[in-house]
């Protein structure tokens, strides 16, 4: 793996990358909202043994290694944003064949991209992101706060994105408990999805429910199939990680 610091945009990002085969696509993994490229742990290297494709990972903006956001005060469509940060740095890296593996926000962020760049987007493998705001969600959001306020999450959280944490912290859950964010909705972006499509979700996930899968495979263009695990939370990838690795594997197989 390479590891370095590029601009775009005039922000500087932390990617970290191989390049095993110019014939193969390369699998772009976006983390959540409180993750960055060491939280992936070794998914994405057992990925690219398993499939032999390229991988990339980047620490989105205000995240990990890369530049702090200028504010914690983000507008409704910030998603919408870095889907074309992400465009951008598809753009200087010269990648027209993206795999986008998304959990969470970042699987957002991949649909989003998926829909409004669809010409360096090869399929899209989105786990437990969403379309629309629930009040799972928001609950979700409300607990996170509360731990970050009475236990030492914000310690731990430390340990990735320095001192960053109070800025994501707040942008993540100010943001999505603010009132005009309850109707945010990117429903009407799913039609122009064309590419391959495989949604990932646990039955027992905490911050959604499987609504945003049903809602999200029937409206896509392109071919899509869901993958439901029972009795998992929001972050199938860590908690069951074979069989992420082998249904991913097998839907990157029959590209």
């Amino acid at each position: 793996m390479e590891e370095r610091i590029i601009e775009v945009r005039g922000q500087k990002l932390y990617i970290t990358h191989n390049n095993i085969s110019e014939a193969k696509p390369v699998i772009v993994f976006l983390h959540d909202s409180l993750g960055c490229v060491q939280l992936w742990r070794d998914l994405p290297e057992k990925l690219s043994e398993v499939t032999h494709c390229n991988i990339l990972l980047y620490d989105r903006l205000g995240y990990g290694k890369s530049g702090p956001m200028l504010t914690h005060e983000r507008p409704v469509n910030y998603m919408e944003q870095e889907a074309g940060l992400l465009n951008d740095l598809l753009t200087e890296l010269n990648i027209n064949n993206a795999v986008l593996f998304g959990h969470s926000d970042g699987g957002t962020i991949a649909l989003i991209t998926a829909a409004k760049y669809p010409e360096k987007i090869k399929s899209v493998i989105c786990e437990a992101g969403h379309i629309f705001v629930e009040d799972l969600t928001l609950k979700g959001v409300w607990d996170a706060w509360d731990a970050y306020k009475t236990t030492n999450l914000a310690g731990r959280l430390a340990k990735y994105h320095g001192d960053k944490v109070e800025m994501l912290f707040r942008a993540w859950t100010e943001t999505w408990t603010r009132e005009d964010y309850r109707s945010w909705n990117i429903e009407y972006l799913l039609k122009d999805i064309h590419c391959p499509l495989l949604f990932i979700q646990g039955d027992a996930d905490e911050y959604g429910t499987l609504e945003q899968v049903e809602r999200t495979v029937s409206q896509v263009s392109g071919t899509a199939e869901k993958y439901i695990i029972p009795g998992i939370g929001h972050t199938p990838h860590k908690e069951v990680p074979e069989l992420v690795i082998g249904k991913v594997s097998e839907f990157i197989k029959k590209l």
